[in-house]
């Protein structure tokens, strides 16, 4: 019993460690992951307004992570302009980060406001950020260099 209870701290200070180090990078990944947004497509956000899950035959590399695309021609496009598809706040969720900390981005609990994709963490998060978008996106952009002024 107390080697389970050793095992299973161990493995929470190793998670909590990761967690922070992964937090560090402008791009939100998550713990265990190279992935952008999950890998999902988000060239098909905007084609769309459809989450599309990419496909690992159509990917690239972009600060430091993987995208993957669900065709050639999305992958083409985001190539073309990545600030103009990659979401806001490196995929972490723009209300978390509004409030001045990260929290992953759930690709299904998105939204695009004036041609930006914006993602949150979940469901109820989203429905608070949609109470006030614009109030929440100017808060996040002065948080979102702040917490990644190094990375930029």
């Amino acid at each position: 019993m107390l080697q389970k209870l050793i095992i299973a701290i161990a493995l929470i200070f190793t998670v909590a460690i990761t967690g922070a180090a992964a937090a560090d990078d402008s791009i939100y990944t998550g713990t265990f992951s190279s992935k952008a947004v999950s890998g999902y497509d988000t060239v098909e956000y905007f084609k769309s307004g459809v989450p599309t899950k990419g496909n690992k035959k159509f990917k690239t590399e972009y600060k430091d992570a993987e995208w993957r695309f669900s065709s050639q021609e999305n992958l083409d496009l985001f190539l073309a302009d990545p600030t103009k598809y990659a979401p806001q706040y490196g995929g972490y969720c723009a209300w978390a980060m509004s409030s001045g900390y990260t929290a992953s981005g759930d690709p299904k609990q998105w939204a695009i406001v004036d041609g930006k994709l914006y993602l949150n963490y979940d469901k109820s998060i989203k429905k608070k950020w949609d109470a006030d978008r614009p109030g929440f996106i100017v808060k996040a952009d002065v948080e979102y260099p702040k917490k990644f002024a190094d990375d930029e």
